[in-house]
Formats: C-alpha cells, structure tokens, sequence
C-alpha cells in the first residue's frame, strides 16, 4: 500500500514579478515584430511571481554552457539536501530508510548524477537504488511517482525519495527570439521539490494505479535543441491545445479504475499554463475551483517543471480539504507529448511501519536488493 507522503518545496531568494517580466520584454526586445503579441502572451499567464537561482543581472547574460551547468551543480548540492530532509522528516524516516532515491532534472546535467553525491554525504546505504530522470521534462514529476509506485508494488516494505531540482532559468538564451521562446521566458520559474513514497505506513495520497499515455505525432511539439550555448527550448504553438487528446486519456485511465473522472475529490496536475487548466475544465466538466492548487502554483512560481505537480500537492496538504478515502489524480504533462497519470486515495492515517533496527535485521541476505524482499 504504497503512499505519497507530504512533499517539501523549496525555492531561491530572487524573484522577479510579472511586472519586472514585461519591463525587460519592452527594453531588450523593443524592436521585435511581435513585441506586443509576447507581451499580451505573458500577461495572460497568470503568473505574478516567478523564484530565480540568481539575481536576473545574472540570469540574462550567457557566460557559456561549462559555466552554466557548473552554476547548476553548485546550486544543486547547495539546496537539495534541505529539501530532501524535510521531505524524510514529513516521512518519519532516516536516509538508512531509504532503498531508492529518484532524482528528476531537465535543466542541467551531471554524471554521475546527484544521486551518487547525495549517497555519500547524506548517510544513504551504499546499497541505495539510483534512478536519474532527465527527459521527460515537465512530466518528469508524475513519472517518478509512478516508478516509486512501482518500486514499492514489488517490494512492499521499499521506501523512495523523489526529488526534483529545476533551474529552468539556466536555460535562458539571450538569442532566442521566437514568440514562443518569449513567453517561455515570462513563464517559467526555479525550484526544489522533494517527496517520499514509503511502502507501508504514511498520511498522505496511496497509490492505487498509474498510467502513460502518449500523443502520437507530437513529440517535436517540446523539445531541447542541444547547441553550443547550451539547452534551446523548443515550443510548438499547438502545445496548449493537447488537452484535447490527454483528457480522455485520464477520463479512459480512471474508467479502468471504475472511477468517473468528473467526480473525484481532488485533482493535482501540471500547471504548463492556464490554457492547459481552463481546458481540463472544460474537457472534464470540472469548475475551476478543482484546479486551484495548480493554479496558485502558476501564480506564485510559474511554470517550475517537473516540481509543479509537487507544489500543488503541498498546498493541497494545506488545505486538508478532503476526507479519508476520497479519490483523486495526479497528472503531469511534457515532452513526448506524454501524461503521467496516478490514480490515488486521500488516507489521513498510516498503517505502522518496522522500527529501523528492524529493518536493518532484515537486510543482510544481500546487499543488492532493498528491504522488502530479505524480510
């Protein structure tokens, strides 16, 4: 009985406002054709707020791809563990308790990957599982609960912390001038998110079922061009419009659950822009009041990626707006197009879990598998 505990969310100290955003469109870009079409695109965002790794001084100038992604490591080993503590602590566990870590990133690149320096200075077992993601962009975040929920089906005593570091900021480039590119700049934000699926025992969202589904012919639709100056975000102006096609992806999904997609309890999906949410209303035949924590995320962070759906939970464990075994769906959209959809029940109590010394009796038949199957 695999269950998401409450995530821990994490973002830089600069931020810039909307305001600011269409400020530094105006001066950089005062002779660009389609000024005004990007300016009245960020607008209707949405997002007020957005959180930066650095101040934007920094951000706008391009010092190359090896500085880049060297300003990408430092900030990442200087945050994450932070947010991966308190994501343990919301959990009740100890990195010994921890037989995978996922770790989740489109913005820059490390190999090893993060996981490797977390296992030696934060006290995971060298036997700790590694699964870096780095593909699957903005649908990344769903993807690492389903594979944790996969985990955790095959070996139910497994515990696996997600963490998910974007720092979509990185990406900018100063010589990408397309209206899309335009408005990705006045959308997307910096952020931290860490969470724990534990196979037993956790107040939180249990896993039930989960689910892929891809849009066939649309896997240029987003995409990185990888060039000399780094990662070049590509946006196809369609983009909004695939709600059309993964709304019945999710009504089919939770169909097979006998669960009607209309009539969950809560809802927490990726907030790529208003467009995506406003269509999902309409789709779903949902009120917009269902989407609001996705929607406070856009307003106050902006598009963060693979943490956004992360984000929307936590504010959903704010709210505490539901009863134990209500049912909802965590969706994350991206690159592919691809929906990682999970299908889950609110539990406001955990089963009991082993204490840790018994469950470091139970790991000495091998050192290459995780807890639950040398119990």
């Amino acid at each position: 009985m695999a269950t998401l505990c409450r995530p821990a969310i994490a973002v830089p100290e600069y931020v810039i406002t909307q305001e600011q955003t269409l400020d530094l469109a105006r001066e950089l870009h005062a002779d660009h054709p389609q000024l005004d079409l990007a300016l009245r695109l960020i607008a209707n965002t949405g997002v007020r707020t957005r959180h930066l790794v650095q101040p934007i001084e920094d951000t706008l100038r391009h010092p190359g791809l090896t500085s880049r992604n060297a300003r990408y490591e430092a900030e990442a080993k200087a945050r994450v563990p932070e947010a991966a503590y308190r994501a343990l602590a919301h959990a009740d566990l100890a990195p010994r308790d921890i037989d995978m870590i996922i770790y989740v990133s489109c913005t820059g690149f490390m190999m090893p990957s993060l996981t490797a320096w977390l296992i030696n200075t934060m006290g995971f077992r060298p036997q700790t599982r590694q699964l870096p993601i780095a593909q699957l962009g903005c649908a990344a975040g769903g993807a690492a609960i389903n594979r944790a929920h996969d985990f955790c089906t095959a070996y139910p005593q497994a515990n696996v912390l997600i963490l998910c570091c974007e720092f979509c900021s990185l990406c900018y480039q100063p010589t990408d001038l397309a209206v899309g590119n335009l408005l990705s700049n006045g959308l997307f934000g910096d952020a931290i998110a860490a969470a724990v699926v534990r196979g037993q025992g956790c107040r939180g969202v249990r896993l039930d079922h989960n689910g892929s589904h891809l849009v066939p012919g649309t896997e240029q639709w987003i995409s990185y061009a990888v060039r000399d100056t780094g990662f070049h975000f590509m946006l196809d102006k369609r983009v909004p419009g695939t709600m059309a096609d993964l709304a019945p992806a999710l009504r089919e999904m939770a169909g097979l659950r006998g669960q009607d997609i209309s009539r969950l309890a809560f809802y927490i999906v990726h907030a790529g822009g208003p467009r995506i949410l406003d269509d999902l209303c309409t789709y779903l035949k949902l009120p917009p009041a269902m989407f609001r924590y996705s929607r406070a995320t856009l307003t106050e962070r902006g598009n963060i990626a693979s943490a956004v759906i992360f984000d929307a939970l936590d504010r959903f464990f704010d709210a505490e707006s539901v009863n134990h075994a209500d049912q909802g769906i965590i969706a994350g959209f991206g690159p592919g197009i691809t929906a990682e959809i999970t299908l889950g029940t609110w539990t406001a109590t955990g089963e009991p879990v082993l204490p840790v010394q018994a469950r470091e009796t139970t790991r000495q038949s091998s050192t290459n598998e995780p807890a639950a199957t040398r119990a």
